[in-house]
């Protein structure tokens, strides 16, 4: 499977979970699918058949909120069966919400922010005081680095120069409610982690190539923060950049139906969907209201679209 399939099963999975659940962050979910996607197929060394391999390489998903991302990486390569993700977020399933360490594949149960990069510090240094080879990767969230707790660490990996740790920020420049700027801004984050003594990347966070480039181990003695400019939403047109699918799951009708359409119309070759195989044949669309209100977003959206962006097709 290639990270181009893996995304776009992430995202159509996701529809699927939380439509099926009535769960929360599929927004964030599509954000940084592109992300889980290039660390499962081409970075992160496992063993899907012994999870607890000694030799595999850490992975902590502080941005715990997106566990649907997770669970499905680890499904699609094989942790555990394709089947089970229909039980998320339902009463007694072992895939909860926030990530669970019950699950076969993940290293840590997480959800409370600010404390997966602390862990991942502690991943690190140990595997360093016990002369391991394998690397530890921490995705977190730009809203997670309004926590004193990230900087904390920060300062105490560039202390040890853990450069066998890697943390990926998904900056898609929305938290909770509104967007980070109208929020409590975390400024220019690139700067931020440079000051703190990190080897700084930034890039499109929906760039494959960009990605597998930039989660290479690198020798400069530092451990390495990549700064994944993203859209939250990204690939279903009329969730990208609404604060309101942070907490909103597709509805039954024009929702899911216009969702899973507009993912079929990338579907990658060599992917099949294994819930709408055809797609929907006679979609339902959105009434006069809903046409107005997704104008109304877009604009929001436009206006508040990531500056990196704009400067970056400005340049080209």
């Amino acid at each position: 499977m290639t990270s181009e399939q893996l995304a776009w099963m992430i995202r159509r999975h996701d529809v699927e979970m939380t439509h099926i659940s009535g769960g929360s962050h599929i927004g964030a979910v599509m954000s940084v699918a592109d992300i889980m996607a290039v660390l499962y197929t081409d970075v992160l060394r496992f063993r899907p058949e012994e999870p607890k391999w000694d030799g595999r390489d850490r992975f902590v998903l502080s941005k715990g909120h997106t566990g649907a991302s997770l669970y499905i990486c680890l499904a699609e390569r094989g942790f555990f069966p394709v089947e089970e993700l229909k039980t998320y977020y339902q009463n007694d399933s072992r895939l909860s919400g926030h990530v669970s360490h019950k699950v076969p594949g993940v290293d840590v149960s997480t959800g409370s922010l600010g404390h997966g990069v602390g862990v991942a510090v502690g991943m690190a240094i140990a595997g360093k005081q016990d002369r391991k080879d394998h690397r530890v990767f921490a995705v977190l969230g730009d809203g997670e680095c309004n926590e004193g707790s990230v900087w904390e660490a920060a300062q105490a990996a560039a202390n040890f120069a853990l450069d066998n740790l890697v943390v990926i920020v998904d900056h898609n420049h929305m938290q909770s409610l509104d967007y980070c700027e109208r929020t409590l801004s975390s400024g220019a984050l690139a700067e931020k982690w440079r000051a703190f003594g990190w080897n700084v990347i930034e890039l499109n966070g929906h760039d494959h190539d960009a990605l597998r480039s930039a989660l290479k181990k690198n020798g400069s003695g530092k451990p390495t923060a990549v700064i994944a400019h993203t859209v939250k939403g990204h690939g279903v047109s009329f969730m990208e950049m609404d604060i309101l699918w942070h907490y909103r799951f597709p509805h039954t009708g024009w929702e899911y139906d216009q969702a899973v359409t507009e993912l079929h119309r990338c579907k990658p070759e060599g992917v099949e969907d294994p819930y709408t195989p055809d797609g929907i044949v006679h979609p339902a669309m959105p009434g006069a209201k809903d046409e107005a209100d997704l104008r109304s977003n877009h604009t929001v959206g436009e206006t508040f679209r990531p500056t990196w962006f704009k400067l970056q097709e400005g340049a080209e």
